[in-house]
């Protein structure tokens, strides 16, 4: 075992609880992003990528519960929204590189009356007129084969967009290696209208030299959670009794004992892979051991300052940015700040977050569990939750800078990432040192970590015992497997073929699960 992976279990017990640990995703979180639910951020996801552990992925996922059929125009992203991804290296909690993501809609069929549509015959020729229309004339595209050129012609409603990096003040843009734009993914009509629909999505991954990938559009949610039953005061529904796994339960990495409340939706995301030299404050590589090898990260949606409705012309907008939701660790918005609070707190910067201080040091979260299972909780203030909002070990090397209290997804970039066989969803409570809280993969299960570790105070002396360490929503994995290259995410479920699982329905994982209990 190498000297750092060492530290990590060797300091855990100390340094990885957190209020910054959210209870699941944030996904319609707060009042603003209720409203607004193109600039709501669902989930942030940095990790070391799985097939190449010299680069980083950044995933930054918004506009939530996108169910697959409802057309007829779908999910694209806001013209008007600028997506940032954001990366502190010097552990100051201000950005040192950004990554501005914008995009630009076009209509090439307006006299069609759905955004997407294309469909063959028997003879994989191109849907023909009925009379009076002279015969041989088409008027239905082919079936949507390519985002360009020959089979997009169904593409009506189609997305382009543009990747600016910002590193020392200087911004470059991005631009496909090979040459013409970068095309967003659409939706998954169905396989009438994109019969191979895998291989239209795999032609929305671009280089754009640097050693950078970059992928945009509509996937699965690749989040999982019983969102109904921890909405109801935590009324989980497991073997075992409320809101406690079973050790079967607990060890079954693989399996979904309640019902994914997301399971059938998508989301639209924004993922970038880019060399971990060009991220660290000295411009290469280095080892786990090393303060620079821990960075900071999170992402951002902001909108102009102004905007005009001039119906029945198209709005204008002007003037600067204004930030509409912020994510670095997961949830903290959702179950951790006040409602009173949250839209401040999603226009706030992560270096101010000490003024949410109060929210930290008595988490509500805790309470609450203890009024339902009866579990003991640590007594507050919780100083001993501090180190995850700061540079500290487990994740951050010794000596390095804690920087100030902020909501960063802290990730050290030396910490090789974990072989599928050996991926645990509990990470580093499973003594997997590359899963969440270093960073945060997309199998994570952020929902029980964090029920175990804020609500259960399991790595404080004298708290890892039961309930506290077996709390869990019984949802231990996605519906639809993972990918193990770039972008990772599943693509996007099909409009005609999806199934949302229900509570009380048999095929709780990937159809092939046991029944999913009712209460």
């Amino acid at each position: 075992m190498s000297g750092f992976k060492s530290l990590l279990f060797a300091v855990i017990a100390v340094a990885l609880v957190t209020t910054r640990l959210g209870f699941a995703a944030s996904h319609r979180e707060a009042p603003i992003t209720a409203l607004d639910h193109k600039a709501d951020i669902t989930d942030f996801f940095a990790f070391v990528s799985y097939d190449d552990p010299t680069k980083v992925t950044m995933i930054l996922n918004v506009d939530p519960f996108l169910e697959p059929g409802n057309g007829p125009n779908y999910f694209p992203f806001d013209d008007n929204i600028l997506y940032a991804l954001r990366i502190d290296n010097d552990n100051d909690a201000k950005a040192d590189i950004v990554f501005e993501v914008r995009f630009q809609t076009e209509i090439r069929a307006p006299k069609v009356f759905v955004g997407f549509v294309g469909a063959d015959s028997g003879i994989n020729a191109p849907a023909n007129s009925p009379p009076p229309v002279p015969p041989g004339t088409p008027i239905v595209p082919p079936a949507i084969t390519a985002l360009d050129g020959p089979g997009s012609e169904g593409l009506s409603l189609r997305q382009t967009y543009t990747v600016t990096m910002i590193k020392d003040g200087v911004s470059t843009p991005l631009t496909n290696e090979t040459g013409g734009p970068l095309f967003a993914v659409p939706s998954n009509v169905g396989p009438r209208t994109m019969p191979d629909y895998s291989s239209l999505a795999k032609e929305g991954i671009y280089h754009l030299g640097h050693g950078i990938r970059v992928f945009a559009g509509t996937v699965d949610d690749p989040f999982y959670i019983d969102l109904g039953a921890a909405f109801d005061s935590f009324n989980f529904r497991t073997a075992a009794g409320g809101g406690i796994l079973s050790p079967a339960e607990d060890a079954d990495d693989h399996t979904n004992f309640a019902s994914d409340t997301v399971s059938g939706y998508n989301v639209n995301t924004i993922a970038i892979e880019v060399p971990i030299a060009m991220l660290t404050r000295v411009g290469k590589k280095v080892p786990a051991t090393n303060p620079a090898a821990t960075i900071g990260l999170w992402g951002t949606t902001s909108r102009p300052r102004i905007t005009v409705r001039r119906s029945p012309h198209p709005a204008t907008s002007s003037g600067s940015f204004a930030q509409v939701q912020r994510m670095g660790n997961p949830l903290i918005n959702e179950l951790i700040i006040g409602t009173g609070y949250k839209d401040f707190w999603s226009m706030s910067q992560p270096v101010d977050d000490a003024q949410f201080a109060s929210f930290d040091l008595d988490p509500l979260l805790a309470r609450v569990f203890n009024a339902i299972y009866g579990n003991k909780i640590p007594t507050p203030p919780r100083t001993d939750l501090l180190p995850l909002v700061e540079y500290l070990p487990p994740i951050a090397a010794p000596g390095t800078s804690t920087g100030p209290v902020a909501d960063l997804l802290r990730l050290n970039t030396g910490v090789p990432p974990t072989p599928a066989s050996d991926r645990r969803r509990l990470g580093l409570l499973a003594g997997d040192s590359a899963g969440y809280p270093n960073g945060r993969r997309v199998s994570d299960d952020v929902t029980d970590i964090s029920a175990r570790v804020v609500a259960g105070g399991v790595l404080v002396p004298g708290f890892n015992v039961s309930p506290n360490n077996r709390f869990g929503d019984g949802v231990n994995t996605n519906d639809l497997p993972y990918q193990e290259t770039f972008p990772y995410v599943a693509f996007a479920q099909s409009g005609r073929e999806r199934r949302h699982i229900d509570p009380g329905e048999a095929g709780c994982t990937m159809n092939t699960g046991p029944a999913c209990p009712t209460n």
